[in-house]
């Protein structure tokens, strides 16, 4: 499962891929800011000992298949004018999990955040500062969202149980279909107002253009 998020990063546009859940960073977006050859510039940071050494030690901590003896072979090289590294060759050799090579629409080479954040550092101390930022604004919304859509849930359950219980315990059984809804309607607001603070008619007078509910309106306020 993959969805895209795009960060502004001082007017740079940098792709947030979520694959399976993990997210990674576009390199190739971040690299623009550099060279108008971005894999060039990839290239470049990845040929130089330091940033092998932190992969190496990332896929270490983090990637149970990772092959050492590449890795080792890769540092030994790093000091050679000629050695070239770039995130495909990294990938096959090494099994490595941290870097992925994309093709099609999304292109280009991403790295798990703590990577794509060392490799901002090397391309400029004010884009990786940027960068944490607005990656950390991008992980708090989704977290709003997480919660909202829990708790939205939660009043939906609420809700069932609660007209379950009024069917059961508060309507007589000689009562007519509109006086069953108003029934139905007065017990609801019970739970609009310990959750939104007012109830359906409440908010309908305050949101006229609006459609649906509550609990609707306030998904797509979160998600707009």
């Amino acid at each position: 499962m993959r969805k895209t998020n795009e960060l502004d990063i001082k007017g740079t546009a940098v792709r947030v891929v979520k694959i399976n859940g993990v997210d990674f960073v576009c390199l190739t977006d971040m690299a623009k800011l550099r060279s108008e050859d971005p894999s060039f510039t990839i290239n470049h940071w990845m040929r130089n000992r330091m940033t092998i050494e932190y992969l190496g030690l990332w896929e270490t901590l983090y990637n149970s298949n990772f092959k050492l003896t590449e890795f080792g072979r890769f540092r030994e090289e790093s000091g050679l004018n000629a050695f070239v590294l770039s995130p495909t060759k990294w990938i096959t050799a090494t099994n490595a999990i941290g870097i992925i090579a994309q093709s099609g629409r999304n292109g280009g080479a991403y790295a798990r955040s703590d990577i794509a954040f060392k490799f901002a550092a090397w391309l400029s101390v004010e884009f990786e500062l940027y960068l944490v930022k607005e990656f950390q604004r991008l992980k708090a919304k989704e977290q709003e969202l997480v919660g909202w859509s829990a708790k939205r849930e939660l009043a939906k359950i609420n809700y069932r149980i609660h007209t379950d219980a009024i069917q059961q315990n508060l309507i007589p059984a000689t009562v007519t279909r509109s006086q069953m809804n108003i029934i139905y309607a007065s017990e609801a607001d019970v739970l609009n107002v310990a959750l939104f603070g007012m109830t359906h008619q409440q908010w309908q007078a305050a949101n006229p253009t609006l459609k649906g509910n509550q609990r609707d309106s306030r998904q797509s306020a979160s998600t707009g």
